[in-house]
């Protein structure tokens, strides 16, 4: 399970009145929804006056001196549109920024989606408090969905506000903080409304080019190494998916009587399951994390709508990416295009790139 599912901002105004005309369900939404904005907005403190705080704990102000660095690096090597976002710090006192609700139907890998004012439709439903957001999972699961709540650490409001830095990012070390702040800051330079896969896959390839450039910056070779590492170990993780994922689609189109196929969908899962334990086995212990994590997502189909919105189209960016010549302005400019194009275009385009022959793991 990834650590970070973006939600996409909102304005309160008109969602409120979207949410009058759909009814008190959509009501409750939105109105949680503002009201937890709301919330954090109001709670901002400068960096500066938090690190200047005698109460603040050092390991604290050392992660926000970090954050700062990371911001400058953001906008001047990664050409990213930092602003005035993460100035300011927020205390929240609950573990994750908000909960992410995913859903699919009990026999078919397609995400449920909802649909937002300004921002199209998404495969997620954020909610700001574990309680709603397991109020919408039970309801769901009444209805037939195999349903999946995750924890955010953080979300882009897409630069409707000045985002700042959350308490739920303390626990991160550097290298976490930095995968999530350029993750969040591609967010702000390019979302197309209604595409979450390809919202997430490019922020995604973003922030991996955003962690090489950085640890390659930082004069540790050691550093790029283990990033190095970590990508391999990741996409060794994502074919195994990939693999089972097939096989449940084939599954799913299968005349097969739901009997059958809900046994037949377990013993998937289980072989899942078993690959992750056979590459720990043979010594690869990032793959206990992956195992665990989808164990506790309920090993359903909702546990693989995350990693499929985040993931699915990266290989076509990072195409993309070596295509351009590693040159950020260009990347940026020839996802732009793309963006520009229509849903099936678009899709068609990237399919296009994701098919190509793989390209290296860097740049110059």
């Amino acid at each position: 399970m990834r650590r970070l599912f973006p939600l996409s901002g909102w304005v309160a105004a008109p969602f409120l009145i979207t949410a009058f005309l759909a009814g008190c369900s959509e009501l409750r939404f939105y109105g949680q929804a503002a009201a937890g904005q709301a919330g954090i907005l109001l709670a901002r403190r400068p960096l500066a006056a938090v690190q200047e705080d005698p109460a603040t704990p050092p390991g604290l102000r050392t992660r926000l001196a970090a954050l700062e660095t990371l911001r400058d690096f953001a906008g001047r090597e990664l050409l990213l549109p930092v602003g005035s976002a993460y100035r300011d710090f927020v205390a929240l006192k609950r573990p994750y920024a908000l909960w992410n609700v995913f859903a699919a139907p009990e026999f078919s890998l397609s995400p449920k989606t909802w649909c937002y004012p300004l921002i199209g439709c998404a495969a997620y439903r954020g909610y700001f408090s574990p309680g709603g957001a397991q109020a919408e999972a039970e309801r769901l699961r009444r209805r037939g969905y195999d349903v999946l709540v995750a924890g955010v650490l953080a979300y882009s409001t897409l630069g409707w506000f000045d985002d700042p830095v959350l308490s739920t990012w303390a626990s991160l070390e550097e290298e976490g903080l930095a995968a999530l702040l350029f993750h969040e800051l591609a967010h702000r330079l390019l979302y197309v409304a209604g595409d979450t896969s390809f919202n997430e896959g490019f922020a995604t390839a973003v922030e991996e080019e955003g962690l090489r450039r950085w640890a390659a910056s930082t004069g540790r070779p050691e550093a790029l190494a283990a990033w190095e590492r970590r990508r391999a170990v990741n996409d060794r993780f994502l074919g195994l998916v990939a693999r089972r994922r097939a096989e449940l689609e084939r599954l799913y189109a299968s005349p097969l009587p739901a009997e059958e196929k809900r046994a037949a969908k377990a013993a998937v899962f289980a072989r899942l399951l078993r690959d992750l334990e056979e590459e720990e086995e043979g010594g690869e212990p990032a793959f206990a994390a992956h195992r665990a994590g989808l164990s506790a997502a309920g090993a359903n189909n909702a546990a693989l709508v995350p990693l499929a919105a985040y993931h699915d189209r990266v290989p076509a960016f990072r195409r993309l990416l070596a295509e351009t010549g590693f040159d950020l302005g260009r990347f940026y400019d020839a996802c732009r295009r793309l963006a520009a194009l229509s849903p099936a275009e678009r899709g068609e385009a990237l399919e296009r790139l994701a098919a190509q022959t793989p390209p290296p793991a860097g740049g110059p």
